[in-house]
This record gives structure tokens, sequence and C-alpha cells, in this order.
């Protein structure tokens, strides 16, 4: 029974002096879509024909040149749907569909048939080339298998000629590449060019897959490049990967294989496929994005595609989802949450040190390019922080308290979140804030304000206050350089008002027009024991403003 290993590391590809791990991409891979063949038969249930098209239609929106439809002769779904495309005119120019088929005449014959009047398309034949496949599903040897590679391959082109197709380019997949002797595979698509005969290079595709991922990325990249190496028409032929997502590393091997020297790749949108899906074209590409180089798909309304794809294919696709999810821009964490609103509020700073236009901690890159917002990007719970609540406030609702303010935000935000033991929202959030800073109860209250005189151009003012204290309404002055110097002048004056001094005061406008908001952030300094509490004041006017939050600050001090 145990006679031999269960499983073994895979046996190294010998490339000598591999030049890939040393390459950079220079530019986006030749794209192709197999949602509508290889995603939609992996689905427990099959898209209908009219989410079918209407998939069809996002590819082509998001920008595919290339997108695999179906399998028609293995359904009569599929060959309608082919049909359904060419007669119905929904393939626009540049586009060209893709079908499969196996290397058998009758369904070659469905195959051909079913693109008829199609202006360009491409045939995929695919043969398992594999000894696994060969020895134990076939049972055939590598002769058999390179035979039905080339008659498989002229039968299409007897096909093609028979029907009086024009602009068919032709795709060849060894199944198994991964797992097959990487010198067969050579021979075998070498033997499969000379049968095709000459083309142009975008009309003749070696698709090498990893139809089931056995071995870790780098040997991926390496079988290309030895593949590339060997293979004796390059100028004729597009290399193109399919990685499959067994052991979850299929964006990995890609973008691996792409420095190694394919030209064109082949997977779905989020993945799904066979088994753990194909590789994430979503990922691949806006990875690609994220490194400055043209991908020329366009997923600038995420949101929508994922609707669609949710829609058609009946599987969610999971929050965390690279670039897809709902919480993939959205930190929860108190740092990460003050490192996000530090890194957008200090934009062009970061542009000048690092010489780029996006450099944001923990955004790897702008959520406004795949249409996210940043009003999402951070959400508060009990792990949060200082800086998301203050990052909430500024946000949604324009409030930009001083920093000193923060931590005091952070306190009364995390204890109420700790309370209420989920997340909360924005407007939690501010009516948390209002409960704390702005429409505190206590013992003291401003009722009115008025300029008795003004001495030495203004520089001195004299008011009259109407204060209630403990309950009594009674009227108080003072004197100041400006209002709120006077109103405090006038409170010391009162035995019956805590000792304090105002620590700090700043303002700021909300809005651009003349009936613009005041908004006024006051701490004040409690005398017996040098404690420090913060009030805010909303006003149309700025002294006013001024005045409510020293009185907000001050009954929070005498309340706490």
């Amino acid at each position: 029974m145990n006679k031999y290993p269960k499983y073994e590391y895979p046996k190294p590809i010998p490339v000598k002096n591999r030049k890939w791990p040393d390459c950079q991409l220079k530019k986006a891979p030749v794209w192709c879509s197999v949602d509508l063949r290889d995603g939609n038969q992996a689905l427990p249930i099959p898209m209908t024909p009219e989410r079918k098209l209407k998939y069809f239609k996002m590819l082509v929106e998001i920008g595919f040149k290339e997108i695999e439809v179906g399998f028609p002769s293995a359904s009569q779904d599929d060959f309608d749907f082919t049909r359904k495309l060419i007669t119905e005119n929904h393939v626009p120019k540049g586009v060209r569909i893709s079908v499969l088929t196996q290397a058998r005449k009758h369904l070659i014959d469905r195959t051909v048939e079913s693109l008829a009047g199609v202006k360009e398309a491409i045939i995929h034949c695919y043969v398992a080339a594999s000894d696994l496949h060969g020895h134990i599903v076939f049972d055939k040897n590598r002769d058999d298998v390179m035979k039905m590679s080339v008659e498989g391959t002229k039968m299409i082109s007897k096909g093609i000629e028979k029907a009086g197709l024009k602009n068919i380019a032709y795709e060849f997949s060894p199944e198994e590449f991964t797992d097959t002797d990487i010198d067969f595979a050579v021979k075998v698509c070498e033997a499969v060019k000379e049968a095709w005969g000459k083309s142009a290079k975008q009309d003749f595709i070696l698709n090498l897959p990893a139809t089931v991922e056995r071995r870790p990325p780098y040997q991926y990249a390496d079988m290309i490049e030895y593949f590339i190496g060997k293979y004796r028409y390059m100028d004729e032929t597009t290399i193109s990967v399919h990685a499959h997502n067994d052991q979850g590393c299929a964006v990995a091997s890609t973008d691996m294989s792409l420095l190694a020297g394919a030209e064109r790749v082949e997977g779905t949108l989020f993945g799904h496929g066979e088994r753990t899906g194909n590789v994430d074209i979503v990922t691949l590409a806006l990875n690609i994005h994220s490194r400055g180089i043209k991908t020329n798909l366009n997923f600038s309304d995420m949101n929508s595609i994922v609707k669609v794809v949710e829609a058609a294919s009946g599987i969610p696709v999971h929050q965390r989802h690279p670039y897809a999810g709902e919480l993939v821009f959205t930190a929860f964490s108190g740092s990460h949450q003050d490192a996000i609103r530090k890194g957008l509020n200090s934009r062009k700073k970061a542009e000048e040190f690092f010489h780029l236009g996006w450099k944001v901690p923990y955004l790897h890159i702008d959520p406004a390019d795949i249409g996210r917002k940043y009003e999402r990007l951070i959400r508060i719970n009990s792990q949060s922080g200082k800086g998301g609540a203050v990052f909430i406030l500024e946000q949604d609702f324009g409030f930009r308290p001083p920093k000193e303010m923060h931590p005091e935000i952070g306190d009364a935000v995390q204890a109420y979140a700790d309370k209420k033991k989920k997340e909360i929202t924005s407007d939690e959030l501010f009516e948390v804030f209002k409960k704390n800073f702005i429409d505190i109860k206590g013992p003291y209250g401003l009722d009115g304000f008025h300029i008795i005189s003004e001495e030495n151009a203004g520089e001195t003012v004299r008011a009259k206050i109407s204060v209630t204290i403990n309950g009594t309404k009674c009227e108080i002055e003072g004197e100041g350089n400006g209002p709120v110097s006077a109103t405090v002048h006038a409170l010391k004056t009162r035995k019956d008002v805590i000792g304090f001094i105002i620590n700090d005061f700043s303002e700021q406008s909300m809005g651009q027009t003349a009936d613009a908001t005041a908004v006024a952030y006051v701490s004040v300094k409690r005398n017996s024991d040098g404690k420090i509490f913060y009030g805010v004041g909303i006003h149309s006017n700025i002294e006013q403003a001024a005045l409510r939050a020293v009185f907000a600050a001050l009954n929070k001090a005498a309340s706490n």
C-alpha cells in the first residue's frame, strides 16, 4: 500500500540561464475572456441565453477583443447562442468570438457550421497531451496523441475552406500542458503548426494551459520560457496561457508566465471556472494597472460589473475579493484608518516626495479608478480609532477638528461602538459627535450677547452677556480684545463658574457661499486639575459659533 510516496515535489524544468525573473512587463497581453464557456460550464445552473447575451455585451464594453462564447458541438444551447451572436449582429467589428472543439470530425463539422456568416473568429481545438490523460483516461500513447492533434488540425483547416469562412484564426491547446513532458509538448505543437501552414502571428495561437495546478508558479514560467526557446515558429505564433487555480496561485503563475514571454491570457472575471476556477482577469489586469501599464480593459464601474456577474452566475463576490469585494477599500483598524486619512489629506506632499501621482498608505490603487468612493473606505466599529472617526467627520459632514481633539473624539466613538457591539453608521457617528461636543447639557447657558462699546479702533470690546447659571438667568459684563475674550472675562467675575482658561481656539467655514456655516473648536483647561475639555459651536456667524463652543466646553468641564 505504501510502495510509492503519495506526493512528490514537481521536477524542475531544465531551463538554462533562465531570463524571466529579471524581465519587466512592458505592455498588457491580449486578453481572452472564457467566462461564457469555461466559466459557464462550471456553474451549477448554467446561464440562460438572455443572461449570457447581457454578459457578452458587458465583456465587449469592458474592452475584450477575444471572447470564447461556447462549445457549439457539445450542446444545443451553445450552438444556438453562437448563431444568435452572428445572425443578430451582436459581435462588433474588431472583436473575435472563439468556439471550442475536440479533435473529432463530427464535432469539428458542427463547430464550423455554428460559425456560418461570422466576420472573424477563432476555432479552438484541444487534445489532452499528458501521459496521465493518455494512459489513464484515453488509453492512448504519445504517437496517438500526435496523430490526433495533427489530423484534427487538418480537418479544421479543410472544414473552414469547405464552408467558405474567412478570417478564421486557429488556436490549439495541448491540454494538461504543465503535466506533459515539455519536449513532447514542443514536438506536438510544431507538428500542429506545420499541419496548419503559414499564418500571421495573431492568427495562430498556441494555448499552453495549467489545466490542473500541480506546480509552483515559477515552474509554469520556466515551462513557458523553455517552450519558447525550443519552439521554431514564434514569428507566426501567439503564445497564450490558461491557468486554473487549484492551488490558489493562478494569478501569480500567469503574472510570471508573462515575464517568460506569454503574449495572451485566457481567464474569467473573478476567476469563475471548473473546480477552484480560472485565473481572475480582474485581479491580474488591475495588478498590471497598479504598475503603471495600460491594460486596455475598463473596470471603472466595478460595482455594475459585480452585479451582472453575480446575477448571471448565481455566485456572490466575496467581500474581501481583490478590487471587487465590498470591503477591500475599507479599514476598520484604527491605525489603518488614521494612516489612510493622513495619506489622503497629504496627497500633494506624497506626490512631491515619491514623484508619483498616487502613493497612499494601505491603498495600492486609487479606489476611484474602479468607481469606488472615498466615503466607503473607512467604516467604524469597536476596533476603529480616532483616525477613522475623524475621517468620516471630514468626508461625510465637512468638519475638520484640530489634531489635539482627535483622541477625545476617538474615545467617544469607541465607547459607543463598544456598547453597540457592531458597526456604526456615519449618521450614528455624527450623533455621537453632537452629543459629546456640541449639544452639551450643563450648568451654563448662553442666552444673548451684545457689544456695549469698542475702543482703540475695535481692539478693545466691552460686552454684555445674558447667561443662565445653575438655572438662574443673569447678565454679566466683560471686556477683551474680541467677543470670546470679553465673554471669558465676564464669566471669570462669577464665583459660581468653575475656574478655567481658554487653552486653544480654531475655526473653519463649511461651504463656499455667503451663507456658509461657521464652525468653532474651543478647548478649556480646568484650573483645579489642568484637564482639557473640547467644545464645538456651529452658527452662521463665526462669533456666535465661537461663543457656543466656549459654553459647550465649559459645560463639559463642569460636568466631568
